[in-house]
């Protein structure tokens, strides 16, 4: 099995939309049993509460629900639980970077569009207002984090 966790700051917007996107691709696939996908924060700032009204609306327009999901904090922990622990941008990796306790912790970090053929980071939606941007975004890392793998 394959263990994925999405990072951003808040885990509200970024990260859960990489998380519902890449659980609703590999169930169209046929192998969802093959991972296990969650999402986090870096901050505090957001914990306890559902995905922002852009991500659950983009998804929604998707016939994606993220019913039930609210932001949780990342640890140390998810280095044990993890395979990759995927970051939106280059502040997320910086602070993903705090939790891990050695190199080998730091070698499951990268971020999500590094796996794309134009590696970059992914705009903040908090910021920016545009979550079709980030959808866009986000789709493109998923994909190419699934030639990586193999699937």
């Amino acid at each position: 099995m394959i263990k994925i966790l999405f990072i951003c700051h808040g885990n509200i917007c970024r990260s859960p939309m990489a998380e519902f996107l890449f659980k609703d691709m590999v169930k169209n696939r046929g192998i969802a049993d093959r991972f296990l996908i969650a999402s986090a924060a870096t901050s505090n700032e957001e914990i306890g509460n559902p995905p922002h009204p852009g991500t659950r609306k983009k998804l929604a327009s998707l016939g994606i629900s993220c019913q039930g999901k609210h932001a949780r904090r990342m640890t140390s922990r998810d280095f044990d639980e993890y395979d990759y622990l995927l970051g939106m941008d280059s502040w997320n990796i910086r602070n993903m970077k705090r939790f891990a306790r050695n190199a080998q912790d730091e070698e499951k970090i990268a971020r999500l569009l590094d796996f794309s053929d134009h590696p970059r980071d992914i705009a903040d939606p908090w910021y920016t207002g545009d979550f079709e941007t980030t959808y866009r975004d986000i789709m493109e890392g998923l994909e190419g984090l699934l030639r990586h793998l193999g699937e």
